[in-house]
């Protein structure tokens, strides 16, 4: 069991949350019970996990995409309504972090993509550096590329493809997909995203670039599922990752 706010410190500075402008607020969203034993972790901060959290009696929910998002409807009302009532009617807290669970070298989206699909870090690139490139160990097809997409995200990737061979890579988790024009112009042969616009279509084939929508969730279930895990071996927690099925 460990105090609440020692355990949102550890991760702020873990994650260097503080040095990210980002599109909602890092960090402790909701406060619960001031001490925590139990820990729910999941990609999106959803009623059906929240659900999850209280049937497990969780202190703590840990999500990649929380509440409170820039330009969003600021009134607690109907679902909005429902989701905190829930948290707080159960003393559960709410902690969160986007960005920084994103670009974190170690078990940031980014860099556990890079270790699962056996990529070379070698450099980022995009907002915050958020995004990386490097390379497969050995030159590779785009439908080879596919299939080991395929094999560890455990969904086919939308795959427009390009004449080229597979060598050089820049991937970024999410809804990245306009990073497209960078991965292009640092000479890549493709580029690996969470989600697709239809401009990417006309940039990828314009630009003679592999790329590779490999799903929104299906990228970014591993950053919190890693930062979970550190938490319960330092404070010696319960922890237990829901990946609540879902296809974007």
């Amino acid at each position: 069991m460990v105090n609440l706010h020692e355990l949102v410190a550890f991760c702020d500075e873990f994650l260097e949350s503080a040095r990210f402008q980002d599109y909602c607020p890092n960090g402790l969203q909701v406060e619960g019970r001031g001490e925590v034993r139990r820990i729910v972790s999941g990609v999106t901060a959803s009623q059906a996990l929240i659900d999850a959290a209280i049937a497990q009696d969780a202190d703590l929910v840990l999500v990649h995409h929380g509440y409170f998002w820039r330009g969003e409807d600021p009134r607690i009302i109907g679902m909005k309504a429902r989701r905190l009532g829930a948290l707080l009617g159960n003393r559960i807290s709410l902690l969160a972090y986007h960005l920084p669970l994103d670009a974190h070298p170690e078990i940031g989206n980014n860099a556990r993509l890079a270790v699962d699909l056996q990529l070379a870090v070698h450099g980022r690139f995009g907002a915050a550096e958020v995004a990386m490139y490097g390379e497969v160990s050995s030159v590779t097809s785009g439908e080879e590329f596919a299939r080991r997409l395929t094999s560890h995200l455990g969904r086919a990737p939308l795959h427009i493809a390009a004449e080229r061979p597979i060598q050089r890579v820049g991937w970024c988790s999410g809804a990245a997909q306009d990073y497209l024009e960078q991965a292009a112009a640092l000479g890549l042969d493709a580029y690996v995203s969470g989600e697709i616009s239809e401009r990417t279509f006309h940039v990828a084939r314009e630009q003679g670039i592999h790329y590779f929508a490999a799903g929104h969730h299906a990228t970014e279930r591993y950053g919190v599922q890693a930062l979970g895990e550190r938490l319960a071996q330092r404070f010696r927690l319960i922890h237990t990752f829901v990946d609540e099925a879902n296809p974007a």
